[in-house]
C-alpha cells in the first residue's frame, strides 16, 4: 500500500510539540486538510466497519473537536510506525496500540459520536465552566 498523505515532524522548528491542537489557524486548517484526505482514503476505507448505534461515526467527524485530537494523535502513530525509519513489527504495534484503542473510544456508545446516526451530526453539549474559576491565564 502506498503512503497516504505527507510524513510530519513531530516537533516544530521552536521544538514545540507538533500537534494539531497547538498549531494557529492557518497551520491548523492545513493540517486538518491533510488528516482529512488520510480519514477518507486510508482510515475509513480499510478500518471504518459498518456504523450502528454501538459502533456511531459522524459523517462529520471534523465537527468534533475531540475526534480531531484522537485522530490526528492516530495519524501521527501511523506516520512513524508505517514510514521509511519503521521497524517490521511496527505495523503490528500500530494496530493493537493505536489503531484499536482509538477506534474504540471514538466509536464507543458514549463517544464524541454519541448521538450522531448515518448522514446525521449532532453537536454533544460541553460542561460549562464557571467564570470564577481559579486560573492564571
Amino acid at each position: 500500500m502506498t503512503q497516504v498523505g505527507p510524513v510530519v515532524e513531530e516537533t516544530d522548528e521552536e521544538g514545540k510539540p507538533f500537534f494539531i491542537l497547538y498549531l494557529d489557524a492557518a497551520e491548523y486548517e492545513e493540517e486538518l486538510r491533510r488528516l482529512s484526505y488520510w480519514v477518507a482514503n486510508l482510515l475509513l476505507p480499510v478500518y471504518g466497519g459498518e456504523v450502528s448505534s454501538s459502533s456511531p461515526w459522524c459523517p462529520r467527524w471534523w465537527e468534533h473537536p475531540e475526534a480531531i485530537a484522537y485522530l490526528h494523535g492516530l495519524w501521527l502513530a501511523w506516520q512513524e510506525r508505517t514510514g521509511p525509519q519503521a521497524n517490521g513489527s511496527d505495523p503490528a504495534t500500530w494496530h493493537q496500540s493505536h489503531l484499536w484503542p482509538t477506534m474504540d473510544a471514538l466509536r464507543s456508545p458514549n463517544g464524541p459520536f454519541a448521538g450522531c446516526k448515518p448522514g446525521s451530526h449532532r453537536s454533544k453539549e460541553r460542561p460549562q465552566v464557571d467564570g470564577d474559576a481559579p486560573h492564571s491565564w
